[in-house]
């Protein structure tokens, strides 16, 4: 393997690995779930939780960071959607390998 070659995949494996690390935590994917059924206000979220709105916000805004999730302000109010269309595709992935 070139040195080019072996970069990449330490490069891909780092992306991987800060993914299921995220993933990790039962709240972050629950919320990845609801946003795969499409946008939702952080108020929808956090009833759909049951966490108090800062603990939302505070996993919102590190899968935002992490490029996972985008945001828009519509009036007084936060809009949150999946970014990567990758996410979707690994949420319901996951959803065949562990409710069977």
């Amino acid at each position: 393997m070139n040195g080019k070659k072996a970069l990449s995949e330490k490069r891909r494996c780092a992306r991987v690995a800060s993914l299921f690390k995220t993933l990790s935590h039962p709240q972050r994917l629950y919320l990845l779930c609801r946003l795969c059924d499409g946008e939702s206000t952080v108020q929808d979220l956090q009833t759909a939780c049951g966490a108090p709105q800062p603990v939302i916000s505070q996993h919102l805004m590190r899968m935002r960071l992490e490029g996972l999730i985008a945001a828009r302000r519509v009036g007084n109010s936060m809009h949150y959607r999946i970014a990567d269309p990758q996410i979707p595709a690994l949420i319901r992935s996951m959803e065949k390998i562990f409710s069977a």
